[in-house]
């Protein structure tokens, strides 16, 4: 008699990947504080514009190092162990930065978040390939993303609300023994594959690289074209977005525009929804079209007529303003194509070295354009203070925002130099004919 495939049940599946969506949720939000906390951060640690930057980017540095490890220890060890070392990482990471009392110290507390957090999104989705039919892991990703935004909405106005209520302090500490507590669910309940629980896998099992054959497939990845074009392309496209949204977006609403912290933590929020939109939209967008650049290229021109406003016309309408904002996020979001698009650049034994690359690149931007902008707004500064905090006029936000625009034109003129792929593998889009 055959042998019956018996799938995991959907609910069990849900679960395991609950925990682990969750665990990258809460990462998400702590990526984002520094924006809504920048003036109790300025305040509390005595910092100019360009410390504020340097600290935020700290998870930035240590996020962007642990990508290909991440994918190595993957394929060696599974995702539960990685989710639950990150998490517990990120959970002390939360706890040192709530108790921090310097600059130096708060830089190693998001130091340990950004490396904690930084090993989440891959192993979510390697725990969603081997817990769920591959028919739908096109849509568990597209949730775990829209997941991960909601952690960065929440680090708006709730958090904003919360920190006002409670202290900032109080509220990020909580969220570490929240993360500590993931960790320990994850760890009693995640199990890497079907297999683990006498259930059928939908995957193949798979021989992990040895560290040598990691080390050619780094070297020869960049031997292709489109590696170093894709990986200098999401610093501007994605990375302007990020750096907007992570930190200097509140500080330009509230000293520039005059806005109140409140009303400018949700621009922020509808901005990180309209980039979770944009994502699911520029992706369905390319699949269809079997096109690769156009999407991409299509982001990257909103992206630059959006920062492009911000330079030109600071003082423009307000509601011509949010559009250019909104337009500009939706547009960010067609960086999620460069993932699929690095894949189909290289031979595909080269695949996973190349999503690392990738998503390393991704990160690159901001981790460079967070203090780079707050140079850049110090050495316009003209004095002024409030609440023990810097306060910037408009031509130092016109300059900020002009390093951001410049960063986005070479982005876009990185896709237009990049090969189309055609949304094919590495083998059948260069084969002649």
């Amino acid at each position: 008699m055959p042998h019956m495939l018996r799938h995991p049940p959907v609910r069990l599946a849900l679960l395991l990947w609950g925990i682990a969506a969750a665990a990258y949720m809460v990462g998400f939000f702590l990526r984002v504080t520094p924006g809504v906390l920048n003036v109790d951060l300025m305040r509390d640690f005595h910092l100019n514009a360009a410390q504020l930057g340097n600290l935020a980017s700290f998870y930035f540095y240590f996020y962007a190092a642990s990508q290909i490890p991440t994918g190595i220890a993957n394929d060696r060890f599974g995702p539960k162990i990685l989710i639950v070392v990150g998490q517990a990482v990120t959970g002390v990471g939360a706890l040192l930065f709530a108790v921090a009392g310097s600059f130096e110290s708060a830089a190693v507390a998001r130091a340990l978040i950004g490396l904690g957090h930084g090993v989440a999104w891959v192993s979510l989705l390697e725990l969603s390939a081997a817990w769920f039919a591959p028919r739908v892991f096109g849509t568990m990703s597209g949730l775990s993303l829209a997941l991960g935004t909601l952690g960065a909405v929440l680090a708006q106005a709730p958090l904003l609300i919360l920190s006002h209520s409670f202290g900032w302090r109080w509220v990020l500490g909580a969220v570490g023994v929240l993360c500590l507590g993931l960790s320990l669910l994850a760890l009693l309940r995640i199990r890497n594959r079907p297999e683990d629980m006498g259930f059928d896998g939908y995957l193949p099992a798979r021989k992990a690289q040895t560290l040598g054959e990691v080390g050619r497939g780094l070297g020869e990845v960049w031997r292709y074209r489109n590696t170093a074009l894709l990986f200098i392309a999401p610093g501007g496209v994605c990375g302007a977005f990020l750096t907007f949204t992570t930190l200097w977006g509140m500080p330009f609403l509230v000293q520039q525009r005059q806005m109140s912290a409140g009303r400018a933590s949700w621009v922020v929020a509808s901005m990180l929804v309209a980039f979770s939109v944009g994502g699911v939209l520029w992706g369905r967008v390319s699949d269809r079209l079997r096109r690769r650049k156009l999407p991409y290229l299509l982001g990257g021109v909103m992206m630059l007529a959006g920062f492009g406003l911000l330079v030109a016309w600071p003082q423009a309408p307000w509601s011509l303003l949010l559009l250019a904002l909104l337009l500009s996020s939706v547009g960010s979001g067609g960086m999620v194509v460069g993932f699929a698009w690095a894949k189909e650049s290289v031979p595909q034994r080269l695949a996973g070295t190349a999503s690392g690359v990738h998503n390393t690149g991704v990160m690159v931007g901001a981790l460079v354009q967070l203090p780079l902008l707050g140079w850049v707004l110090d050495q316009f500064w003209t004095g002024q203070q409030a609440g023990g905090a810097r306060l910037y006029d408009g031509t130092a936000f016109q300059a900020a925002n002009g390093v951001l625009l410049a960063w986005i034109a070479l982005s876009v003129l990185c896709v237009l130099l990049a090969r189309e792929t055609h949304a094919r593998p590495y083998a059948v889009a260069v084969a002649p004919g």
